[in-house]
């Protein structure tokens, strides 16, 4: 029961229009930075748009959803998602046109049409699959503090494999639906990003070059699909593989990535591996750690 307690906190916390508002507010400080100068008027457009269109919104309806269908906050039942989706991609993209409106800065300006068609590919997979919205909601504000900061930014990916327990803990998801809808959200946001920038002629500068993020988000996620994907195949030594494998990645980060990438992996390793052996064997990591088909 304490296991579930702690599952259920991590997952309220990490509610994609609740997570958003630290995160946000992050960025939107970052942001409003001017030559060295905190502009506070600046940082006031930034925010209100922020909270207003990635989290205000958002989370009304969910509530106002789940209460109208006598539900968990969650909406756990995948055809009931529809309708939250469909206003989530609405109020990302208003957002995206008020700030075009006010010329806000253009970062914030892009995250938002990222935000409006990440959640229009979550919608599409949700019509056959229930991919997890959690881990998707985290992933995008992480993928924009990664092109902001780099190493610091992807510091935050730490929380994921934290919330893959969580949300398959509390049985809302499979191994695979909450892995995936990290990884999807953190390449789509990245990806996305540089194509509007590129598209609407933006020129954002100062953000982290392209190939570094492709390191920091597979640093973030290597770790959980190769615990997700033992965890699904039947081999003999599965504790084995996952070290040899681990290896391998350990070398190739080393060899290929910078020193601040390496650290990354090392840190969402170690996490991953604390959680699932802390997690007991009614954990899939936990047995594939602990060599247990």
């Amino acid at each position: 029961m304490e296991k579930l307690k702690i599952a259920e906190t991590i997952s309220t916390i990490n509610n994609p229009p609740i997570i958003c508002i630290p995160l946000f507010l992050i960025i939107c400080i970052i942001l409003s930075f001017e030559n060295g100068a905190f502009n506070i008027s600046s940082f006031i457009v930034l925010e209100l748009i922020s909270l207003v269109f990635a989290s205000a919104l958002p989370m009304a309806i969910i509530l106002y959803w789940a209460k109208k269908l006598g539900t968990d906050k969650d909406i756990s039942n995948r055809s009931d998602r529809y309708t939250p989706l469909i206003v989530g991609i609405i109020s990302y993209f208003i957002g995206f046109l008020v700030s075009m409106i006010v010329n806000a800065n253009h970062f914030l300006t892009i995250l938002l049409l990222c935000y409006s068609i990440n959640t229009g590919v979550v919608l599409l997979i949700t019509l056959k699959w229930k991919i997890s919205v959690h881990t998707t909601g985290l992933s995008g504000p992480v993928g924009a503090l990664i092109l902001l900061l780099g190493p610091f930014g992807a510091l935050f990916g730490i929380i994921y494999p934290v919330l893959i327990w969580s949300r398959v803990t509390l049985k809302k998801h499979t191994m695979a639906q909450a892995i995936c809808g990290g990884v999807q959200g953190f390449f789509l946001t990245v990806l996305e990003f540089y194509l509007f920038n590129w598209l609407f002629k933006f020129n954002v500068v100062g953000i982290t070059p392209l190939n570094d993020c492709i390191f920091y988000i597979l640093a973030i996620i290597i770790t959980p699909i190769i615990l997700g994907v033992l965890s699904y195949i039947d081999i003999k030594n599965k504790k084995w593989v996952f070290w040899t494998l681990e290896i391998i990645s350990i070398a190739g980060f080393y060899l290929l990535g910078s020193f601040e990438v390496f650290i990354i992996f090392i840190l969402v390793s170690l996490t991953s591996i604390l959680i699932s052996l802390g997690a007991g064997s009614d954990y899939l990591w936990y047995n594939v750690l602990k060599n247990r088909i």
